[in-house]
């Protein structure tokens, strides 16, 4: 049944792909549980990015990979996933959840930021133009005896801005675990415990609709370099409205949650090879169409829904 399914949804894409509306919707792939998880690819998930681009190397759909991790610049990200995947992706095909820190520079370039959260965010703030970033590890080694209980435990540094507080994806752990979210509510709970006036916090990230806004506004970008490489054989240079952005996800709280609420032009769509593994669709944030098989290869899944944009899904297939 998994190679009739395989056989039609890629008849459908190749159809697709002849089409002259092929540049007229967008894609954005979440990473951990959809495309990859830990550091291996899920599925035939390498062969179905491949189908994304020309032989020549070019776009043939305008994608990218909206995440919510972090911690390294989203130059270093994309030359992993070019390894990982077998194709060449550009860092700005990358958002992370830092990543609107960049819209932020006009006005603190100049100002101390401190940079908290795993992997290297001083490097990424400094990448991004910042001037004076420091590490919460530097920040601390300016004031003897700020640890109480430094004699008895190492310091770990947990990343600061809020990026989701639901579960994360299981990826090479066998449970559900707390996301970024969960250190600032605790940041948060013993703050205004202390202080008479509360924490004032900005969250970024999935689901907020800022984080599909930037996600449209890159995919148009691309979308510019994709029908400039294909005007140059047609002579066509106008550019399409997109009718559909596909958001790929595997966690309804946050990915299918973040399309809903940004509206038109997003579509949802959710898979069960990351945290959501239930039966039938998700009862609070039920996504626009969600796959019955459990572990559904991941080329399946990008495949199915490149379907002729004519076609009506069935909000569960």
């Amino acid at each position: 049944m998994r190679n009739k399914f395989q056989s039609q949804a890629s008849r459908y894409f190749s159809s697709l792909l002849e089409s002259e509306q092929r540049s007229s919707f967008g894609i954005a792939f979440d990473i951990d549980g959809v495309i990859l998880r830990g550091r291996d690819p899920i599925g035939g998930s390498p062969q179905a990015v491949r189908r994304l681009y020309e032989d020549s190397g070019n776009l043939n759909v305008p994608f990218l990979f909206l995440t919510n991790g972090g911690g390294v610049p989203e130059s270093k990200r994309a030359n992993e996933l070019s390894e990982q995947l077998g194709v060449k992706i550009l860092p700005s095909q990358v958002l992370q959840g830092h990543s609107p820190f960049k819209s932020l520079l006009k006005r603190y370039e100049n100002q101390l930021i401190i940079a908290a959260g795993k992997g290297e965010p001083a490097v990424v703030m400094s990448e991004y133009g910042f001037k004076k970033v420091v590490s919460i590890d530097e920040y601390a080694s300016l004031f003897e005896n700020i640890d109480p209980l430094s004699e008895y435990k190492k310091w770990t540094t947990n990343q600061v801005s809020d990026r989701s507080v639901h579960p994360m994806n299981t990826a090479v752990f066998p449970s559900n675990r707390l996301g970024m979210g969960a250190f600032r509510i605790a940041l948060e709970s013993v703050f205004n415990r202390v202080h008479h006036n509360p924490l004032e916090h900005v969250s970024f990230g999935k689901p907020n609709p800022v984080v599909f806004k930037n996600a449209e506004a890159m995919l148009r970008q691309l979308q510019v370099s994709y029908r400039s490489n294909n005007s140059k054989e047609s002579g066509d240079s106008g550019l399409q409205s997109f009718k559909t952005l596909y958001m790929i996800g595997d966690n309804p709280s946050v990915d299918i949650k973040g399309a809903r609420q940004a509206g038109h032009p997003w579509f949802s769509i959710l898979t069960r090879t990351g945290v959501f593994r239930g039966k039938h669709n998700h009862a609070e944030f039920p996504a626009d169409m969600a796959s019955r098989m459990m572990e559904l290869l991941a080329w399946c899944k990008l495949i199915l829904i490149n379907m002729d944009e004519t076609t009506h899904f069935p909000s569960y297939l």
